[in-house]
């Protein structure tokens, strides 16, 4: 499966996520939250960015209880809670986050 942004073709997988990381950018980004039904705004951005960080580091996708924990060490208590994160990503947070934030499917219950 595939999608162009701007003459561009990403590749992705059969549930939608891309096939190569390094090929993410803000245009995919903004594509994949479209296709989601996300729209994005700052607080979206915020997470996106949070993922993309985590997974440089560590180079996995954290499951939503580590990302929910995460968050609120980075972001403060308040955005580090899944009711919040549900609001913004009411597919699954790790799940639908990840898949905008251009990183491979988390594994274990997300």
């Amino acid at each position: 499966m595939a999608f162009e942004v701007n003459g561009v073709t990403y590749e992705t997988d059969e549930d939608g996520y891309l096939a190569n990381i390094d090929q993410w950018n803000e245009d995919a980004a903004k594509w994949l939250a479209e296709d989601e039904g996300v729209d994005m705004s700052e607080s979206h951005w915020e997470v996106v960015n949070f993922l993309r960080e985590y997974y440089e580091e560590y180079r996995i996708a954290p499951m939503i209880r580590i990302l929910t924990k995460a968050i609120g060490k980075k972001l403060g208590k308040e955005k580090g809670n899944t009711k919040y994160l549900y609001e913004l990503y009411p597919g699954g947070p790790a799940k639908q986050a990840c898949k905008i934030a251009g990183l491979p499917k988390p594994t274990g219950c997300v």
